[in-house]
């Protein structure tokens, strides 16, 4: 699995409900598509748990996305905000 934060500095943000959304997957059908429990999705969507690395890939290679498109340091900016934001 992954392991927990040691800090909240540490805890990784992620788009992983959203883009479970976007597709209309639940968290056991995600679960089984990378091989984990369904009850991991959960902890990793709520940060209680960040992914190993080869857990990263696995997601990043199912949803075809950069991994850094999923997981991120920084909190992501609202999608409405990314997408309806005016350039000054």
């Amino acid at each position: 699995m992954g392991r927990r934060p040691a800090t909240e500095e540490a805890r990784l943000h992620n788009r992983l409900a959203v883009l479970r959304a976007e597709r209309g997957l639940s968290r056991q059908q995600l679960a089984d598509a990378i091989g984990v429990n369904y009850q991991t999705i959960g902890y990793l969507e709520r940060g209680d748990y960040s992914p190993s690395l080869e857990m990263a890939f696995r997601m990043a290679e199912f949803f075809e996305l950069p991994i850094e498109a999923i997981f991120a340091r920084e909190p992501f900016a609202p999608m409405s905000e990314q997408v309806y934001s005016k350039s000054a």
